[in-house]
């Protein structure tokens, strides 16, 4: 059985530490057999280094790293490129000074490796250095010069809560990569890769010829394991391993093709003996983004039915941050399926799997509420109660999680004024767990709040905001018999989401029940002074 290539980045180290290795050299060859400029976007630890590097080796002529490979016997081995590398994955950068430290000293790197002169005291700039090194190694190869970038956007991405820095490193970077446009007849392949996509604006102006294959769905295994490679490469592995789980918790992210897994989450559930973690999700964080969630005031349910444009989907600016650009680039919404409207394409978007469905639930119950302790205590007895179909008991964990909220998150929130608050406080918490949820579900009269599935149990759940401190009537549940919101779910063959998510039998229609449940807050008392339901089998 082979080792698993944990923390290796770079192909030689995996071949020749025996390590499992899925095979990406026929995408790679589908890109170097011709000359070109491309862009990839994919979030963190998703296998971009390791990519790169591998398109090094190939362009370095390293044939013997190939050996077995799709493209051992199909790449001229004899001709050696130079080949620039620029990466900024290492450590986090604070100023525009130490990004232009950091540039010269990869520059200087590159220099001596390709074996051409460097003095930094000649040059008085950033451009003219670099332009310099590619036009002496096209003089002393032969042959034109292959860029390879990694983490290009990284210094920026790390000062994104410090705009005036962002902006410095932005034009840092932009004084970089400005060259290549220059240079364009000295260049064989660039290849550029990153977590985020910047605007041509902004950032790219000056080496406009990319070819953005991000979304190509040419290109959607580019990085990743599909569901294949897992068969293939992993079979041993995963010998004991429910296939189904497997997928419903690390598969799911999209690129316009084949949807793929997380080499990280894969490797790391391995080693951990098949232990179900959020291995991806605790390597970064996302508190920036729900900190805009919350400045916005947007609505979470939305996450589960988002359709971006183009334009929003592939790329922002740091003086306008689009937080949904930023949860699709950074990995925490993928797509679902494209089509066009209105002669524009259209993507639909959904959170990946139950990975990141969980632990981002998490992180917004986090935000929203102030609890870290009390979480557990209030999830574990919300998914008791929903699984038993005890709508008193679910009742009785609602009040008791919004009378735990510190009063400071109603203060000055004008967020309580309307549902929007309280339907996001419990999405968090239904999405953290093993539950599937429909929000804003649509019948043939309207809409409901929110759907539960859990188990054989249906909860239909309207919520409405009231001023009064208490009410004599319930105008959620009344809102539900009145639109016959449950209707489609009363009287059904089968609970569809029961037969995907479990392997009992009995989730099935003899045990199926559905619950109507209208839940009225008071603005005043920040909690439930009403909550009444109606129960259908």
């Amino acid at each position: 059985m082979k080792n698993l290539p944990i923390s290796i980045q770079t192909l030689s180290k995996l071949i020749k530490n025996n390590c499992v290795y899925v095979d990406k050299t026929e995408i790679a060859w589908r890109l170097v057999r011709q000359a070109g400029a491309y862009f990839l976007s994919r979030p963190r630890r998703f296998g971009k280094s390791l990519f790169v590097d591998t398109l090094k080796e190939i362009f370095e002529g390293n044939k013997a790293l190939f050996e077995g490979l799709y493209i051992y016997d199909k790449w001229d081995w004899n001709r050696k490129f130079p080949v620039i590398k620029i990466d900024f994955a290492d450590g986090t950068l604070k100023n525009r000074e130490e990004l232009d430290r950091r540039i010269w000293n990869i520059m200087r790197n590159n220099a001596e490796r390709l074996g051409v002169k460097y003095q930094k005291d000649q040059y008085s700039d950033i451009p003219g250095c670099m332009a310099d090194i590619i036009e002496q190694s096209v003089n002393t190869y032969g042959l034109g010069v292959v860029v390879l970038i990694d983490e290009y956007d990284k210094p920026i991405l790390d000062n994104i809560e410090s705009p005036d820095i962002a902006l410095e490193m932005r034009e840092g970077l932009k004084n970089l990569y400005s060259v290549f446009k220059g240079q364009d007849a000295n260049l064989q392949f660039v290849f550029m890769t990153g977590v985020s996509k910047f605007s041509k604006v902004s950032l790219f102006s000056g080496i406009n010829q990319l070819r953005d294959i991000t979304i190509s769905s040419e290109f959607a295994a580019i990085c990743g394991y599909t569901q294949s490679d897992l068969e293939h490469c992993f079979a041993q592995h995963l010998q004991s391993v429910d296939r189904e789980k497997l997928k419903t918790w690390y598969n799911g992210y999209q690129w316009l093709g084949e949807a793929v897994y997380n080499p990280y989450d894969i490797l790391l559930f391995i080693s951990d003996n098949f232990t179900y973690r959020n291995y991806w999700f605790e390597t970064g964080s996302p508190d920036f983004l729900i900190k805009i969630f919350k400045q916005k005031r947007y609505f979470l349910p939305d996450l589960e039915k988002l359709e971006l444009t183009e334009e929003i989907l592939e790329s922002f600016d740091i003086e306008k941050i689009n937080p949904l650009t930023l949860l699709f680039q950074t990995g925490y919404l993928t797509i679902q399926n494209s089509f066009t409207k209105r002669g524009r394409l259209i993507f639909a978007m959904k959170i990946p799997n139950m990975e990141v469905k969980i632990a981002l639930s998490d992180k917004f119950i986090n935000s929203y509420t102030d609890m870290v302790n009390e979480k557990i205590g209030i999830q574990d007895s919300l998914y008791s109660f929903l699984e038993k179909g005890d709508v008193e008991g679910v009742v009785g964990v609602i009040k008791r999680l919004f009378a735990s909220i510190p009063y400071r998150n109603f203060t000055g929130n004008n967020l309580i004024e309307s549902e929007g608050y309280y339907a996001s406080v419990l999405y968090a918490f239904f999405s953290s767990l093993d539950a599937k949820i429909i929000p804003e579900d649509v019948t043939n009269h309207g809409q409901v709040d929110m759907t539960v599935m859990l188990r054989q149990n249906i909860y239909v759940v309207e919520i409405k905001v009231v001023d009064a401190s208490d009410i004599d009537y319930n105008p959620a549940l009344e809102q539900i018999q009145k639109m016959k919101y449950s209707q489609k779910y009363i009287g059904n063959k089968y609970n569809l989401y029961a037969i995907e998510s479990s392997s009992k039998k009995e989730d099935t229609a003899e045990n199926m029940e559905v619950y109507e449940l209208g839940l009225v807050f008071s603005k005043k008392e920040r909690n439930i002074i009403r909550a009444d339901w109606d129960k259908y089998y």
